[in-house]
């Protein structure tokens, strides 16, 4: 591995793995908030639970797209 793209890659990686570990966080907490939001509907828990899977969502796009980047940077490489 060239030491230059190194830092890029180990980047890319930890990128994806807290973008992952953010996404399954945020999708489990809007799932239960979500439950608990149809029991109160007065409350605006609904659209927190809401805001939660968009950004659990997302963060899980980031993640697939760092591991895309990741994957061409690997493959792009020069063999020595």
């Amino acid at each position: 591995m060239a030491m230059h793209n190194e830092p890029a890659l180990i980047k890319w990686r930890t990128n994806g793995m807290i973008a992952r570990f953010v996404g399954i966080v945020a999708i489990a907490l809007g799932f239960v908030i979500g439950i608990y939001g149809l029991e109160d509907i007065e409350a605006r828990w609904l659209q927190t639970a809401l805001g939660l899977l968009a950004t659990g969502m997302l963060a899980q796009g980031y993640a697939l797209y760092c591991s895309v980047k990741r994957r061409q940077e690997l493959k792009d490489q020069p063999k020595s």
